[in-house]
């Protein structure tokens, strides 16, 4: 059974950095080379947005050049565990929001929430003077 549990979230001010992490186990090493993981965000009262996506071959996409500029996906190279990291430098009050990371299996990652089956619980960010 497919695992994905997140960490790192935590409150900072305007201009702080943050690293979450998420890590997905349970999968076969064979499916490994398809693996994508990405990290979406939803802001209270506003729909889930998909913010940056990896494949285990290490292609990534982001939703935005302004959140490529800020934001940084990476991932270990362990094969039997896989750590995603998101590192987010120059938050914004508008960065706010509970961030979930998702992993699944396709030839290229995506940020649309519905291509990925598995899921985290979620981890809060909140940017606050």
């Amino acid at each position: 059974q497919v695992r994905v549990v997140e960490s790192g979230g935590g409150s900072v001010p305007p201009g702080g950095s943050l690293k979450l992490s998420c890590v997905i186990s349970g999968y076969r090493i064979q499916q490994l080379s398809d693996l994508c993981v990405a990290w979406f965000r939803q802001a209270p009262g506003k729909e889930r947005e998909g913010v940056a996506a990896i494949r285990s071959t290490g292609v990534s996409t982001y939703s935005s050049d302004s959140l490529k500029d800020r934001f940084t996906i990476s991932q270990s190279q362990e094969l039997v565990k896989k750590t995603v990291y998101l590192q987010m430098s120059q938050l914004q009050v508008d960065d706010t929001a509970v961030y979930t990371c998702a992993a699944d299996w396709m030839s290229r990652c995506t940020l649309t929430s519905r291509d990925y089956i598995n899921w985290g619980q979620g981890t809060q960010v909140t940017i606050s003077s």
